[in-house]
């Protein structure tokens, strides 16, 4: 009987390769004796992030992975008189069910002895290399064994120190490379992914860390330790936003080359661009479309009045797994009811904090509106269906924004004989398709553009954003990223226009106001998206991680915790809810 607590477990066989099973990569075997979980994410759910040692290691790479002739056969092997070297030379084995491409096999005196580059140095531990390497030098040495070569020994050479570590090829280390392989491909058919290490050494310099979330995840299951800020990289690469409607784009190497008759010539390196978006009758020839889809970035398409029409990219992610528990909880009615109240919960909760932060009116009203806001919320929390929480959600959405006026101050505003800031921003009720007045343009546009960000963001971690819980499904409305707006709007947009009226950034005369609605001045949308833009560059502390990070970048990192819900890793999806 095991010990108290110890969990049984039974060693089961891994399935054959047969059919369209595919043999898993050695590399990938490294991975696994590595972090079982770094190799189910980059294996199963096709993740993968570069960060400076993967790029250096291709770089590491680019001389031994150009093939030259093969290794001849094993018997012409045992009668060479002279050196051998073949480069890049691929193996499978359906027995080992493993394919590898070893960077050197060098053959001499009827031995093969397979070499495996490695960028960085040697490190100093007892065996002259890490485990996982060692596992994947020994699966090359398997490989050509099965194909009939002498083997005796394996190599790694380290290009930074330049130096070559034999490998002995014992007993105990082909044992742990078959347990390895075994191990894996086991994992893969179960579908299970393994938990995080927990406060691993491994994580910081993981390339994959921003998608694993190791301590987050486990934060947010229980564990005590504070997460590290090691999820939030910097926002090295930013949206590009064309606006001018006599701008053309296109490529030029490997920048992309802004033509505009008002703002003159701008090059914008590729590298540099997190998503493009183009507003009104931007024009993109097809090289530039092609080369910004190749290297996946997304690019949105905006009216001249900013309404979010849709969204080109390239192949898009490949994690089929993310998108079918996505699509299997979305027809669970009693899943989506859940969501959708933490959804408008967490909404009313922000807007409360919206109206408690930047409240200007008499105190007696500010109280009212904040215990209304209050009750709402905990009706919320019982309601038993779609309809009856989307009244709820209406009648919290219309106390608010009656409070709406008592947030706004412009600058003029403050001369008593001045009424007429006060008159063009006067605002009653939230209206759209067309805006009635100005703050109610500068609301449609904010919301467009959140749109786009969360649509963006969806996308690229492997959600289907026309795929949502809360809002139902329409032709070409992105319904998962209108969902994971919600708890936004006030926090964001909403803040932006606040900002944009209070600080006197937009005026008066940046509105065009007709009979068929209300719209920004070319000028004036132009500066209301720079600050909108600025508003996600600038930084909070999580409330749940307790570190600091830009709004844009937190929005990618509540994407990444929804897909570890949807995934079952985390009992609850843990709304943003500042202080």
């Amino acid at each position: 009987m095991p010990p108290p607590g110890e969990q049984l477990s039974l060693d089961l066989p891994a399935p054959p390769v047969v059919g369209e099973v595919p043999p898993v990569p050695a590399r990938m075997v490294n991975e696994y004796a590595y972090c079982p979980r770094l190799a189910y994410l980059m294996w199963t759910q096709a993740e993968w992030t570069d960060s400076g040692d993967t790029v250096d290691g291709r770089r590491v790479h680019a001389r031994v992975d150009r093939a030259n002739a093969p290794l001849p056969a094993p018997e012409a092997v045992e009668t060479a008189e002279a050196r051998i070297t073949s480069r890049s030379l691929q193996l499978s084995s359906a027995t080992l069910g493993v394919v590898a491409r070893i960077d050197i096999a060098e053959a001499e005196g009827g031995v093969v002895t397979p070499v495996d580059y490695k960028r960085g140095k040697r490190p100093h531990v007892a065996q002259g290399v890490y485990e996982p390497e060692r596992v994947q030098v020994c699966l090359q040495a398997l490989l050509l064994e099965e194909h009939g070569y002498r083997v005796d020994e394996a190599a790694i050479y380290y290009v930074e120190s330049r130096e070559r570590v034999r490998v002995a090829l014992d007993d105990d280390l082909r044992a742990n490379a078959r347990a390895a392989v075994h191990g894996l491909r086991l994992l893969v058919s179960q579908g299970r992914m393994p938990p995080p290490l927990t406060d691993s050494p491994k994580c910081p310099r993981c390339a994959l860390v921003s998608v694993c979330l190791p301590d987050e995840v486990a934060a947010l299951n229980g564990s005590a330790l504070a997460p590290r800020q090691i999820a939030v990289p910097a926002d090295d690469a930013l949206p590009l936003i064309v606006q001018s409607q006599r701008a053309r784009i296109g490529k030029e190497g490997d920048t992309l080359r802004i033509v505009d008759e008002e703002q003159g010539e701008t090059t914008v390196r590729l590298i540099d661009v997190s998503d493009l978006a183009l507003f009104g009758n931007v024009t993109i020839t097809t090289p530039a479309l092609a080369a910004l889809m190749e290297r996946e970035i997304p690019v949105a398409f905006h009216s001249h009045g900013g309404w979010f029409r849709g969204m080109a990219h390239g192949l898009g992610h490949r994690n089929v797994e993310i998108r079918t528990a996505q699509y299997r909880a979305s027809f669970d009615e009693a899943f989506c009811l859940r969501f959708a109240r933490d959804l408008v919960v967490a909404k009313i909760t922000n807007q409360r904090t919206i109206l408690r932060r930047n409240w200007r009116a008499e105190a007696g009203d500010r109280q009212a509106a904040l215990d209304r806001l209050s009750a709402g919320r905990t009706a919320v929390e019982g309601a038993t269906g779609a309809a009856a929480l989307l009244g709820l959600e209406g009648e919290a959405a219309a106390i608010y924004f009656r409070a709406f006026a008592g947030l706004l101050a412009p600058p003029a505003a403050t001369d008593p004989g001045d009424g007429a800031a006060l008159a063009a921003f006067r605002f009653d009720s939230r209206n759209r398709r067309p805006p009635a007045d100005p703050v109610n343009a500068m609301l449609s546009l904010a919301y467009a553009m959140l749109a786009r960000h969360l649509t963006v963001a969806l996308t690229s971690i492997g959600l289907d954003p026309y795929r949502g819980f809360y809002h139902a499904p329409r032709y070409g409305r992105p319904a998962l990223a209108l969902d994971l707006m919600e708890p936004f709007r006030p926090i964001i947009a909403d803040s932006v226009v606040l900002s944009a009226v209070n600080t006197g950034e937009i005026g008066a005369g940046d509105f065009v106001v007709a009979t068929t609605g209300t719209a920004l001045t070319q000028a004036g949308r132009r500066r209301f998206v720079e600050a909108f833009e600025r508003r996600l560059s600038q930084e909070t502390t999580h409330p749940l991680f307790g570190y600091r990070l830009s709004l844009r970048r937190l929005i990618l990192v509540q994407a990444r915790l929804l897909s570890r819900f949807l995934l079952g890793e985390l009992p609850r999806y843990p709304h943003y809810l500042p202080r």
